[in-house]
Parts: C-alpha cells; structure tokens; sequence
C-alpha cells in the first residue's frame, strides 16, 4: 500500500504516529493492508462468519523478520495484537478490532528431510498442505480430521484426530520452534533450549509468542489406510454407542473410530430416503497394514444394521479430507466441548436428547476417540493438560441465518451444562468459543499455575491475549 495515513488504527484514544508508521512499512518484505485496501474485507474475513471485526491494520508477513517488525511495532505503539494463522479457530481471536492482525497465512512452506525423518512448517500450512509433503515419501505427522485446519493454532493447543492413539498428539512429535517473543526478539525453543517455553508452547496456545517455524518428527505410514464410515439409523442409536463403547475397550492403538450424531446430508452412498433425517455415523480409521485393520475394524462394523458401510482401503489423504465439505467457510459456527474418561449411559441419555433437538441441519455433536499413546505421556509433561481423557465431546452448532443465534447457542450451551456431572474439568482449548475467558485456568488444571509462571517470565504485559488467554502471575506470587 502507498500510504499509512491510519485513522483507525489507535491505542487508547491516541493516534499512532505517521511518522512511525511509515517506518515500519518501509522495512516490511509482506503486504500491509487497511481498509482503504481492495484486499482488505477478504483479509479481515474468517471461517467463522460469527466474527466481523475491522482491524485498523493486517500485516501479511512473508517471512519471520515481517514477524519481528510487526510485534515490535505493536508493543512499542501499545497496539492490540492478534495472530492469524492459516485454517479455523472457532473463537475468533485470530482478528482484533481497531490493532493489528499478524497474518501468517501467506508463510506455507513444508520442508521434509527423507533422512532425519523431520518436517520444518511454516505457520501458514495447512494440515493439507503437510500431508501432501510428507506422504509423498511415506511419512506422516498426525493431525487432525480435517485438511483445512491450520497447523499452527491444531499444534499450539493440542492436535489430535485418526493418528493420534498410534502416533500420540501433533505437539507430542513437535521437536523445536522458532518463535517471536512479546519483546520482539526471534528465539529458538526446545527440550534442550528454553526449555520452559517449549514446554508452555505444547499445549499453551499463542500466549507466548508467534511462532514463524515448526520442527516436527515424522512418522511412517503406508499412503493407504483401511478408513471410512458405517451410518446407523438414529433408531438404533442407545444400542450403537452401548456396542461402540465395549468394542473400543480392547481397540490397539492403530485403530480409531469417532462417532458423528446429526442429519444425514446427501451424500451419494445413502439412499435419498434418508438425506435430512438423523443418524449416527462411525467414522474409523486404522493406520496400519490392511489386512490387520479389517480385521481389527470387525466388530465395529458388526454393530446393528447399518444403512450404509463404506470402509474399506482409500489414501490417508483422501480420508483426511473427507469431512472438508461439512467445515466450508461461511457459516456461522458455535462450539462446546468436554472431555470423557469414559462414555457413560447416562452421558449417553443426554447427548441422544439433544439430537432429537438438533436445531439446524447443519448441527452436529460429535464424539472423538483418543487415549493410545497420547494418553501415556504424563499430564506434567507438556502444558496440555487432558492426558487422562479417552473421549472429547464436541457440540457443534453450526448455521447460516443470524435469526437462529439464540437458538442454535442456546442448544449448545444447554447440553454442555447437562453433560458437566459426567465429565472430566479438562477442556480441549482449541474447542473453546470466545465466552469461555473464566473456563481457562480450569481447562488447565494442575498445570495452570506453571504456564502463568511463564507468561510472567516472556510476556508480563500480556501482549498476546487475543487467545484462551492466560494472565501473568502477580509478581508477588512469582517472588
């Protein structure tokens, strides 16, 4: 852009200085955009149609010195900060109103060593663009469910999905960072390097900094899986969790089914008798030779009478984009999650309500199955707290019309309140809408303590708080 005469761009009710902002516009490698800028409501839209905010600047950064200027340029000039990253993040924060957007989302590269077997991301990836990478040569880093989540937010509060009870979560196979300090500095952190950092980053979200650079340990996997999905008449639904339940007490670890309880959208293996009407799908997928997965697979496919059973062989890259088209753009979205250590009948009772009251076709709950390996590591060991949780309740509101806000929220918080009695007080931050500031410290547990230590220690001004934002210790307490 030609010029930095912001109007919009403000800390408190004072202007920044022109002066100022041209400076840091003539060392900027990236693109800088406001809303004089044809670019600029494209740039500031999100996948979650719910957020509409205008902030008074987006910084597209091309590189980590594009980061290092940005930070700086906010924390000298006392700017709201907000980071962007290349995929969902439900609750919005990755664009502010009136501060400045740090937009990763043009930084993609993925780098794979054949030798060392390691990956080196940028933040702007997707977990698309990492399989694509890293299949290519019979590797894999385990993600998510779904190839348009960013990989830079999916790592930083968790990451988990069809991988994770093989290969354990995707911070658990994060080996080293580059990331940008509230200070404005670019430090490396790892086991053996800031080693309080890089633990505060595995599972911390983006309170400590901006990550410019990942450093991942890739795993092998054959490109094909034996994947796919059994779709249940919701009649049969009591039945179908009960069996579901027991048949995963004895699972192995390369075996991982979810369930998905919503409207059966027309999808071209129903019969069109049953396109609108609600159904409970297990989608399961096991990493590991075919033959042994089918068999494995057995008797959940064995479960009832399915209307439909497509699992069979397919490229984990084709089954980790199957559920893309139900998370397009554009549509506004509401979540609420909990975390199960075991799937109860009384749990059972209540999420089986809430589907007979489904507000919208689009709604969905839907259960994810992790444990495994991920479930071994100690809860002390990284910032991410749920190591004991074997299932996570994700109640997905999701719909197009603002005249159905209060009733599609309304739903969603109803059965996360219901299902409190029988869950665990852990909570997947990644899940979390905006509205769950005062849930923070409690999704954090034992562990929150630490992580507000070190908050103190590399960001006591709490410049990065557009997050599940946690507060600096009182200095008091750190003395």
């Amino acid at each position: 852009m030609d010029n930095l005469n912001l109007t919009t761009l403000q800390r408190g009710q004072t202007m920044v200085n022109d002066v100022a902002m041209d400076a840091f516009a003539a060392g900027f490698r990236g693109s800088l955009l406001t809303s004089k800028d044809m670019d600029y409501n494209e740039a500031r839209t999100i996948w979650n149609a719910m957020i509409d905010r205008r902030p008074g600047l987006i910084a597209r950064c091309a590189g980590a010195a594009d980061v290092v200027r940005a930070v700086r340029f906010a924390r000298d000039n006392d700017l709201l900060v907000s980071v962007r990253g290349g995929g969902h993040g439900i609750a919005g924060n990755a664009v502010c109103e009136g501060g400045v957007v740090i937009d990763l989302s043009p930084m993609k590269s993925v780098r794979v060593d054949i030798e060392t077997r390691r990956a080196r991301v940028e933040p702007g990836a997707t977990l698309g663009d990492v399989d694509k990478e890293t299949l290519a040569f019979g590797l894999v880093l385990p993600t998510g469910i779904n190839s348009t989540t960013g990989i830079a937010g999916l790592t930083l509060g968790g990451g988990f999905g069809w991988l994770t009870r093989k290969f354990g979560l995707t911070l658990d196979n994060l080996i080293s960072v580059d990331v940008v300090t509230a200070d404005g500095e670019l430090v490396k952190a790892s086991e053996t390097e800031r080693p309080d950092l890089f633990w505060a980053l595995r599972g911390g979200g983006g309170n400590f900094g901006v990550v410019t650079s990942f450093e991942f340990q890739l795993n092998p996997l054959h490109p094909e899986v034996f994947a796919g999905l059994v779709v249940h008449p919701f009649a049969d639904a009591e039945k179908v969790l009960r069996e579901y339940r027991q048949a995963l007490e004895a699972a192995p670890d390369e075996l991982t089914c979810w369930v998905v309880m919503r409207q059966a959208p027309p999808l071209p293996f129903l019969p069109a008798e049953w396109h609108g009407k609600e159904v409970v799908v297990l989608a399961m997928c096991y990493c590991g030779n075919v033959a042994a997965g089918e068999k494995a697979a057995a008797r959940l496919r064995g479960i009832g009478k399915p209307i439909a059973d497509i699992v069979g062989p397919m490229p984990f890259v084709g089954w980790q984009q199957a559920f893309d088209p139900l998370l397009t753009p554009g549509a506004r979205n509401y979540w609420k999650s909990r975390d199960f250590a075991s799937l109860s009948d009384a749990a059972i009772g209540l999420l089986l309500d809430a589907v007979r009251g489904l507000p919208g076709p689009e709604c969905e709950i839907f259960i994810g199955h992790v444990g495994g390996a991920a479930g071994r590591v100690p809860t002390e060991a990284t910032a991410f707290p749920q190591r004991s949780s074997h299932f996570v309740m994700n109640v997905h509101a999701r719909w197009r019309e603002t005249g159905m806000d209060a009733g599609c929220i309304g739903w969603a918080r109803e059965l996360f309140e219901a299902t409190k009695p029988h869950a665990v007080g852990t909570a997947y931050i990644n899940f979390m809408p905006e509205d769950e500031v005062d849930r923070v410290e409690m999704a954090y547990g034992a562990n929150y303590a630490r992580l507000s230590e070190i908050k103190l220690r590399y960001d006591p001004n709490n410049l990065f708080r557009m997050n599940q934002n946690v507060k600096p210790m009182a200095a008091e307490q750190a003395a």
